[in-house]
């Protein structure tokens, strides 16, 4: 140090007792106060170097008499700001002998050099009390909290070449002279007070520690009433002791810097509450502190606080109950094992996502009340809570104070990026094996896994997921999860649409004190008049309070200088974009852009670049692996432009999980509105050069194998930025493939609604780029249809194929593989469509066709044997279906290994046929069979093996009856749910039998349920008059009959009979089926006559369908030979089959 340079002057803070007994054992507190000004003040101007931070060191040694030990880390890190990270702690034990003692304390720099050493005189006299101790003999934290009067220069030794500068700072004369003498110590008062009863006053942010707390006491037969300090009521320190002090018993404050800040009051009124409210009766009053270092100074020792800092839950209750005065045996074994709430120093057990805490959040503290009020309350809205509020205004970071400032209250906390879709998707299904749920590696099973752990609870009762950016509800509606925790979504949408299930809290610009602590914190330079005039200016907007203070720490203008930019701008600083924003916005970022683009090029050429890729999260490897351009192509310069923007607060670093790599990297948090706002500013020439570098850039970080699951992550991270790269008009290969794969992965992961939002507007701007004929135009035609068809949008990929077909065959001719491709496709819309005879048609012309070309054994012509087959079943042609079956499983099992997919779904459609014709036995013997080759080969999480498990329980229902088959069914139906979910046509296969199973041997309401979920499903995915729906309207009908309902029932009995005849036939056997049971419900309902014509038509044409022997039949001819008795009928119940 120089002599011109001034040194950093700091205060140590010590407790420590000065008397105690033999043996016993205290805590000791080692704290520093600084940086002081020559007024001893704090004063965060006062602090000499660069640098943010200083750490020193610290060691106390008490030998002969003391025995000194450290707790944690003795290491102290004092900030510019002022505050430490938390005291150094140490365990002092005085030893056997009586007499004077001391305890020798030494305050190092980080570079090892002393800068304060101090001799704390410790007496240890015989039945000594330790001082302001209520009851045993562990004092915690001592309540004199004496200070060494000395500060200390802590000047680095590369600084300094002579020795360390030490002085005692001027006293401030103009306060009185604080009381330093010892307060008697307070008698021991019975542990529950005069009524038996302890009052617990904290502030709402430290609810969890008043939760905690009262639940310790409680259970140790204290009655507790807490009472929440309001801020809002301006009651000042006085008028809340006084209050506290007329509920009788004793009282126990929750010390915080919180609690002793709300309302505004400051430490000097505290004190003078303290000595004037609590000196008369000490006796009723207790304090805990729990911050790193203490809210309260001074008189506070009257209140003999307790400090639980950095203290596990088991000593902490120890202390707590001895500080008390209550008993700290083992608590009966009812009583223990009674669930409560943690501890907040518990770590979650499962935490993800979630961003770095910003250590300049300021202020918000009644919205954050405001959140747990709600999470809390009990409503059933309460278990959702919407922050919603104009972009900027801090939404995401009051979301991530409230998780890491009250996440010890849950098991699980996972944040989870809601500005897209497919990120939200993929992100939430990555949540199943932190949960420890055995799934398969499809994301969409595990994502329905996750939501039915969430719902019930298993194995976290305790959960918190955060939605963020979750700008369009309706994109994500199905996804957030509901059960026994909570979900904290921040979003743009103020959703006031009626019926909402959530609790809308309003994220509003900041207060202007808030602005004013804000910009203090974040431009320490700048006066309290300075940042008012600042935050004024900039209308309190949070995002831009940080930006532009960040950037005037950093470029010295002055704040007036600044304040005229913003009111008078030259023409040149402006950028021209909409007015889409605040104006504070719209005029503070055009100087700020312009600022950058002379100051710092690299830094300004970036965030153009950023600005073409989505908002939100961009991986810092994509910008490393591609060409960019100009001053961003060299590595150095580019890492130094992000340093740049992230010191102007302009994007924040976050962790980015790299699935494809062994070390996580970094990612790019650029805010919606700057990412906007500099998109609209770049002019119309220079958007080829960002567009095509994001591009490239996109390209090169294509896998290239959408099947492949272990890459699934990967593309769910390259596929929000498509849009923003305009990639749909790029002619490049390798950007197109990139597309192509993208939409493949979206269809294998069962992400259609947004595959088809993307293939759509890419089928238009390809067919205009590339003309129709291009060959990739055919890949993007096949890969739309399937994800239509997916969706059960039949009608539209049926016109896609049909175009791609037709124009392939009068291009290339009816035998070019393509053309047959897209024809296969086809013929699938037709039978999804309910047209089974086209259908039927085209899988015979497709099949022969094959033939010709690539012979009898090829893989794709047996796919079309297997298609012929299905389009037959449909038809209700069982026995030609099995023998084309028999035929492709023979030649598959000739050409294809044993446990070939194929293969395997061959073994199904042959068991299948069996059983539809009848004969059941021969099909659960086969079905066994099957069911355990996918067991083996292809795992329990897989749709073929639930195809499997159901014929077979199938079997099991027609053999043994509704009541044998309904657990298996059920089962199955979980599997199916967890599998694939709810609308998926596996899943409506496997209801329906199960809600005929319900009917007849399970919960008739269940079973109705079950019923109409089934209908609504075929009729939202294939309208009103498609087989499927007619057919299940028949099922339901039945199910209203069994209830009662018998009008009612008879009436949708008659519908689907007449109904299905007009779509599939009469003589097919679903409408066999549904006139058997018209035939049934005539009988009776006085229709005898009816009944008999009816049942006599229906009965030839089951025996010219199936004939004679087959179950259907053999139903028909007892309806009609048989009274009617008043047992229930035995109704047919209609089998949806896969397409």
């Amino acid at each position: 140090m120089n002599g011109d340079e001034r040194p950093l002057l700091i205060e140590p803070v010590v407790g420590w007792l000065s008397e105690v007994g033999p043996g016993v054992v205290q805590c000791v507190g080692v704290d520093l106060r600084g940086p002081l000004n020559a007024r001893d003040e704090e004063d965060s101007e006062a602090w000499p170097y660069e640098e943010e931070e200083l750490a020193f060191s610290v060691s106390l040694d008490g030998a002969p008499h003391f025995v000194c030990e450290v707790l944690d880390d003795p290491g102290l890190v004092l900030h510019r700001f002022g505050g430490t990270y938390g005291p150094a702690r140490f365990l002092v034990t005085a030893g056997p002998a009586t007499g004077p003692g001391v305890l020798r304390l030494t305050i190092s720099n980080q570079w090892g050099a002393p800068v304060r050493r101090a001799e704390l005189p410790c007496r240890i006299q015989e039945s000594a009390e330790p001082v302001g101790t209520w009851a045993g003999q562990y004092a915690g934290r001592p309540p004199d909290s004496e200070d060494v009067d000395e500060t200390v220069g802590a000047e680095p030794p590369e600084r300094n070449s002579g020795p360390v500068t030490a002085r005692r700072p001027r006293p401030d004369t103009s306060a009185p002279a604080p009381d330093t003498s010892a307060p008697p110590a307070p008698s021991s008062p019975s542990p529950s007070g005069a009524d038996g009863a302890i009052t617990l006053s904290y502030a709402d942010s430290d609810r969890a520690w008043a939760a905690w707390t009262a639940d310790r006491l409680e259970r140790r037969g204290v009655t507790v009433h807490r009472k929440r300090r309001d801020p809002r009521t301006g009651d000042s320190p006085a008028d809340t002791l006084r209050a506290l002090a007329r509920t009788g018993g004793r009282i126990l404050l929750l010390l915080s810097s919180r609690y002793v800040r709300l309302a505004g009051h400051g430490r000097e009124e505290w004190d003078r509450a303290l000595r004037e409210v609590v000196g008369p009766e000490r006796e009723r009053f207790a304090a805990i502190w729990f911050t790193h270092t203490a809210p309260l100074r001074g008189a506070v020792s009257l209140l003999d606080p307790l400090e639980l800092y950095g203290v596990g839950p088991d000593d902490a209750e120890r202390r707590l109950l001895v500080r008390l005065g209550l008993p700290t045996g083992p608590l009966p074994e009812d009583v223990a094992a009674r669930p409560g709430p943690h501890h907040p120093a518990h770590t979650p057990e499962v935490w993800g996502g979630v961003p770095r805490r910003n250590t300049r959040f300021t202020g918000r503290e009644e919205l954050l009340a405001g959140i747990g009020e709600a999470f809390h309350s009990g409503a059933p809205a309460g278990a959702t809570v919407t922050l919603s509020g104009m972009p900027g205004v801090g939404k995401t970071q009051l979301a991530a104070e409230y998780v890491h400032r009250f996440g010890f209250e849950y098991d699980v906390v996972w944040w989870v990026p809601a500005d897209r879709r497919t990120a939200t998707r993929e992100k939430l299904a990555e949540l199943a094996p932190e949960l420890g749920l055995s799934t398969g590696p499809e994301y969409g099973e595990r994502l329905r896994a996750v939501h039915e752990s969430l719902r019930r609870g298993e194995p976290h009762e305790r959960w918190l997921v955060v939605l963020d950016g979750a700008d369009e509800p309706d994109q994500i509606r199905d996804l957030v999860p509901a059960g026994t925790g909570h979900v904290l979504i921040t979003s743009r949408s103020t959703g006031e649409e009626e019926g909402r299930r959530d609790t809308p809290v309003e994220v509003p610009a900041y207060r202007r004190e808030e602005s004013v602590d804000f910009i203090r914190r974040r431009a320490p330079r700048l006066t309290r008049a300075e940042a008012d005039r600042l935050a004024e200016a900039l209308e309190d907007l949070p995002l831009l309070l940080d930006q532009t203070a960040g950037w005037l720490t950093d470029s010295g203008l002055p704040v007036e200088e600044y304040l005229g930019l913003l009111e008078h701008p030259r023409r040149h600083d402006v950028v021209k974009v909409s007015a889409d924003y605040p104006l504070a916005f719209h005029t503070g970022w055009s100087v700020q852009l312009t600022q950058l683009r002379e100051s710092a090029p690299e830094s300004y050429e970036l965030l153009r670049l950023c600005a073409f890729f989505a908002p939100g999260s961009i991986p810092v490897r994509l910008l490393d692996g591609a060409a960019l351009p100009g001053p961003l192509a060299d590595d150095a310069r580019r890492a130094r432009a992000v340093r740049h923007l992230v010191d102007r607060s302009a994007v924040r670093l976050e962790a980015d999980p790299d699935p494809l790599a062994a070390v996580d990297g970094e990612a790019l948090q650029i805010h919606r509105m700057v990412h906007q706002f500099v998109r609209d500013g770049i002019a119309g020439s220079d958007r080829p050069v960002y567009r095509e570098a994001a591009r490239r850039a996109l390209a090169a970080a294509d896998p290239g194998d959408p099947a492949d699951i272990r890459h699934w992550p990967a593309y769910a991270a390259l596929t929000p930025h498509l849009k923003w790269a305009e990639v749909l008009e790029s002619e490049e290969p390798p950007v197109q493939r990139l597309v192509l794969n993208c939409l493949r992965y979206m269809y294998l992961s069962g992400e259609y609604g947004s595959g088809v939002r993307f293939a759509a507007p890419a089928m238009e701007s390809w067919q205009a780029l590339l003309g129709p004929a291009h060959p990739r135009i055919r890949d993007l035609s096949h890969h739309y249809a399937n994800l239509l068809r997916a969706l059960g949008d039949y009608t539209r990929s049926e016109a896609v194929e049909r175009t791609t077909a037709e124009f392939l065959a009068a291009e290339r001719g009816e035998l070019d593989p393509d053309h047959l491709r897209a024809a296969g496709g086809l013929a699938a819309d037709l039978r999804g469509l309910g047209r089974y005879r086209e259908a039927l048609d085209l899988s015979l012309s497709i099949r022969d066709r094959y033939r010709r070309l690539l012979g009898d054994d090829d893989p794709r012509t047996l796919n079309a044997e297997n298609n012929l087959a299905v389009s037959l079943r449909l038809l209700g042609r069982y026995r030609q279906a099995l023998e084309a079956d028999e035929f492709t499983l023979e030649r598959r099992r000739a050409v294809l290994p044993e446990r070939a997919p194929a293969t395997l779904y061959s073994e199904i459609n042959l068991a299948m046929d069996l059983r539809l014709l009848g004969r059941h036995r021969e099909a659960e013997t086969a079905l066994r069979q099957t069911a355990r080759h996918h067991l083996r080969w292809m795992g329990g999480n897989n749709p073929q093996t639930l195809r499997a498990q159901y014929h077979l329980t199938l079997c099991q229902y027609a053999l043994e009856g509704a009541r044998s088959a309904l657990p298996a069914l059920t089962a199955t139906r979980d599997s199916s749910l967890r599998l694939l979910g709810e609308h998926d046509p596996l899943t409506l296969l496997i209801t329906t039998a199960a809600a005929g199973a319900e009917r007849e041997a399970g919960d008739p309401g269940r079973a109705l349920e079950l019923h109409e979920q089934v209908v609504d499903g075929y009729r939202r995915m294939l309208g009103e008059r498609h087989p499927y729906t007619v057919g299940t309207q028949g099922n339901l009908g039945l199910m209203r009959w069994t209830l009662g309902d018998r009008d009612h029932g008879y009436d949708e009995i008659e519908r689907a009979r007449t109904r299905m005849s007009w779509a599939v036939g009469a003589s097919h056997p679903w409408t066999i089926g549904c006139a058997l049971n018209a035939v049934l419900m005539r009988a009776r309902t006085g229709r005898p006559g009816a009944a008999v014509e009816l049942g006599r038509a229906t009965c030839e044409r089951a025996n010219a369908e199936l004939g004679s022997r087959h179950p259907l039949s053999v139903r028909c001819y007892a309806a009609i030979a048989t009274v009617p008795a008043d047992t229930e009928p035995d109704f047919w119940l209609f089998e949806p089959l896969i397409i």
